[in-house]
């Protein structure tokens, strides 16, 4: 027989009132749950949703169900959680601490360790994109047992747009440092990018209108990888979409199979057009080595493996 569920509301705390922490309290307070928090700078708590400011990270903990960290480092964040004035000083076996703090993994594992051994439970969470926290916008990727992302669903969803759950301890963090390279790998093919066609005589306004004009979206970011993970009936959806496949006659695995084998045609375009910027940026002496590095491993890139299907 399954114990009965608490009808008491779970209480939520925050320690780190930056841009995140600052953010996720204010959305909790807007969603009705307003928390309690802590930051070595008093006047960051004057937040909309006037959050009750408390002394210490432990004060913090003895007065809350579910407490989300959000410091810079990992040192901080060791002195938030196990430091003598911590959380793990005031917190009560069963509660939850959540770290939204982006810090290397053997560091995340330690700090939840140190909670395992306080029978206290431990997520680590990546949140993104941070400038909308203020505004229950936040993507939550989140790391931990089932059990405790349960646990703590309630105050996640009263603060972010979307939780995900994205695998055992770690898998946050893990999907959170992915996502930032996406992010600042982008960047440096922008700079490249714009670098070049800068040299070339064109304005950097025109190239951003140019992409902005033609995938507004931003979807071919992950077209590849889409094309790589389809399914039967994504890929069937999508090759009645594709001029060289929408009149073709396709069950699920033949519109599989057609998807996916048109990737290795995507090998020589690819290597044509990076070529041509390769001789274009030594003709203007500039150095492009993103785009060096990706011609060199287009094969890679593609998943274009000898004796094997893509």
């Amino acid at each position: 027989m399954n114990a009965p569920q608490s009808t008491v509301p779970l209480r939520a705390g925050v320690v780190g009132l930056g841009m995140i922490g600052g953010g996720v309290a204010i959305s909790l307070a807007r969603s009705g749950r307003v928390p309690v928090v802590y930051d070595i700078r008093p006047e960051a708590a004057e937040l909309s949703g006037n959050p009750e400011l408390l002394g210490s990270p432990a004060e913090v903990a003895a007065r809350a169900d579910v407490v989300m960290v959000a410091v810079v480092s990992a040192e901080q964040a060791r002195e938030v959680i196990t430091g003598e004035s911590g959380l793990l000083a005031g917190t009560r076996p069963g509660s939850v601490i959540v770290l939204l703090s982006t810090i290397e993994l053997p560091v995340v594992r330690e700090l939840a360790a140190a909670c395992a051994e306080a029978g206290v439970g431990f997520l680590d969470s990546g949140v993104t994109p941070g400038d909308k926290a203020a505004e229950n916008g936040l993507v939550t990727m989140v790391g931990g047992d089932a059990g405790t992302v349960e646990r703590a669903r309630p105050v996640l969803e009263d603060f972010a747009k979307a939780v995900v759950h994205c695998g055992p301890l770690g898998a946050g963090m893990a999907t959170k440092l992915a996502r930032n390279i996406v992010t600042y790998g982008s960047w440096r093919t922008v700079a490249e990018a714009t670098a070049l066609a800068t040299a070339a005589g064109v304005e950097p306004e025109t190239l951003m209108a140019v992409i902005n004009t033609a995938d507004p979206g931003g979807r071919t970011l992950l077209n590849l990888l889409q094309m790589q993970r389809i399914g039967e009936d994504d890929a069937l959806a999508m090759s009645k979409q594709l001029p060289a496949l929408m009149n073709e006659d396709l069950d699920g695995p033949a519109a599989l199979a057609a998807i996916r084998g048109m990737i290795p045609g995507i090998e020589a375009l690819m290597d044509k057009d990076l070529a041509a910027a390769q001789t274009l940026a030594s003709e203007l002496d500039i150095d492009l080595p993103l785009v060096d590095v990706t011609r060199r491993m287009e094969r890679d890139t593609l998943g274009i493996r000898e004796g094997h299907d893509v």
